[in-house]
């Protein structure tokens, strides 16, 4: 069955948290677009577009920004202004940048619009149908509420004109709560033939969970939602060749963006992968010099995860680590260092001995983010991980990252008196 991609972000104001509605006459109206089953499952598979295509979607501006930021990526072509800002970082980093500006109009919009799919979901009358289509609503605003507070230091929750800016621990919280909403309904939301495929719905969830509550400090949850993510299972953007994965087509096929930076991953000396770690050979492509990705950006028709198995693992042993439980915390480690790529859904292993580093807190949380950034390479989190993990910020000797939050957006400040100030770095 063909699936039906309703453009509500075409008459959606894009520059600000206020997103007041225009109505375009050669568009279908928010009556007829909600109205309907149609309506309702086209503007949900709308969402996922608005996500993953494009040089517009968080799926590009985060792995991009996050990339320059942390050092994972090298600038091939200075021609891209805006990637060259992010890789000098610093003031450099304008509040006019079209990565950061399309990072925070694109989430913006997209919590709107999941919103408005929420709030609709009762036109459909198949339990079925209007689980699955909650569910996927919901994915998609607890990720664009939850990116753009890994990026910004405060985010504006509500809808409307001079919206204030919450916190950092009310964003999280609000996440939460979306995401514990639908567990009463996961088990009826297997998806259908008119809803775009791809994303495992229950264990999105459940990953999600675990991702959050890591990042509001709750470890108990954070593992035991990790706990509840069936690891075997995929859940992933698709893409073909009209709706391409945006990473390969816009920088790494053409090689006209960026690429990774080296063998480091952009990991200090003392961090960086050991040459015989497998998972090199999955992110980089062998022999290639300069490197050359590979993994799940080396073709246009590549799925990108939503999160992947290492992750739940390495959730786990941090959590441990975190309540002082380091025995256990090194048994988690040792599952991600001793994985090979067959035990692995999407192939990726490290298949290497098990830590045999000081049964300290710190040496142990220290392992930990190195996994991380190399388990995850590309994944967008290691900006959220380096700030959390205490690793050298911005304008500080040694430092791993050349930003510690992004300035918020001309877009945001001059349609919103309510905007903090920037951060210095």
């Amino acid at each position: 069955m063909k699936k039906i991609f309703i453009p509500i972000v075409a008459f959606t104001l894009l520059f600000a948290s206020c997103n007041e509605d225009y109505v375009d006459p050669t568009k279908p109206s928010l009556e007829l677009v909600f109205g309907t089953r149609e309506g309702v499952i086209g503007a949900a598979n709308g969402l996922q577009q608005l996500w993953s295509i494009d040089r517009t979607s968080p799926v590009y501006n985060t792995i991009t920004g996050n990339g320059f930021t942390t050092k994972e990526l090298r600038l091939i072509n200075a021609g891209n202004v805006d990637e060259g800002e992010l890789s000098v970082g610093g003031g450099v980093l304008s509040t006019k940048n079209q990565v950061v500006n399309n990072l925070w109009s694109q989430c913006l919009v997209i919590k709107s619009e999941s919103q408005k799919v929420i709030d609709h979901v009762d036109v459909l009358t198949s339990e079925n149908e209007k689980a699955s289509v909650l569910v996927h609503a919901t994915i998609f605003k607890a990720m664009a509420i939850t990116t753009l507070v890994q990026y910004f230091q405060s985010v504006p929750l509500q809808t409307g004109k001079n919206a204030t800016f919450n916190s950092r621990a009310e964003v999280l919280a609000e996440a939460i709560k979306i995401l514990k909403l639908t567990e009463p309904l996961l088990d009826k939301a297997t998806g259908f033939s008119g809803l775009v495929a791809g994303i495992n719905y229950k264990n999105t969830v459940y990953a999600l969970l675990a991702r959050t509550y890591l990042m509001a400090g709750d470890y108990d949850n954070a593992i035991a939602y990790s706990n509840l993510v069936d690891l075997s299972a995929k859940s992933v953007f698709a893409f073909d060749q009209i709706s391409a994965n945006p990473i390969a087509y816009i920088s790494i096929t053409t090689n006209n963006v960026f690429q990774p930076v080296d063998l480091t991953l952009g990991l200090p000396t003392d961090l960086a992968p050991a040459s015989s770690d497998g998972r090199l050979n999955f992110y980089i492509k062998p022999g290639s010099n300069p490197t050359t990705a590979t993994g799940f950006f080396d073709s246009n028709t590549k799925s990108i995860p939503l999160y992947l198995p290492g992750e739940m693992m390495l959730i786990k042993a941090e959590g441990y680590a975190r309540k002082d439980n380091l025995p256990q915390a090194i048994i988690e480690l040792n599952k991600v260092l001793t994985k090979t790529a067959a035990a692995d859904t999407y192939g990726i292993g490290a298949n290497l001995a098990p830590y045999t580093g000081a049964v300290t807190k710190p040496a142990i949380l220290t392992e930990i983010y190195r996994n991380r950034c190399i388990e995850m390479y590309m994944s967008s989190l290691k900006l959220e991980d380096s700030r959390r993990f205490e690793r050298p910020g911005a304008g500080t000797a040694g430092a791993e990252r050349n930003r510690n939050w992004y300035p918020y957006p001309d877009s945001e400040r001059n349609n919103n008196t309510n905007t903090p100030p920037d951060p210095a770095i």
